[in-house]
């Protein structure tokens, strides 16, 4: 299921990543890699904060439609 639809507080761990090879590696360089933990803290409007490896990102809506968990 995408990261949207995740509860908030909970740890989830990421199983893919879709999108484009641009995408991808955009999301690498933030934390995000397949087999990594990520908490949703909170989802307000068109972003999404989480944590991942110890540090809060807030990526938008489309993007964490693209983090399966």
């Amino acid at each position: 299921m995408p990261l949207t639809l995740a509860q908030v507080g909970e740890e989830n761990v990421i199983r893919r990543i879709g999108g484009n090879l641009a995408v991808k590696q955009h999301l690498q360089r933030l934390g995000f890699v397949v087999g990594g933990n990520v908490t949703v803290l909170t989802a307000l409007g068109g972003s999404v904060i989480v944590r991942v490896r110890d540090a809060r990102i807030a990526v938008s809506r489309e993007m964490a439609q693209k983090i399966l968990i």
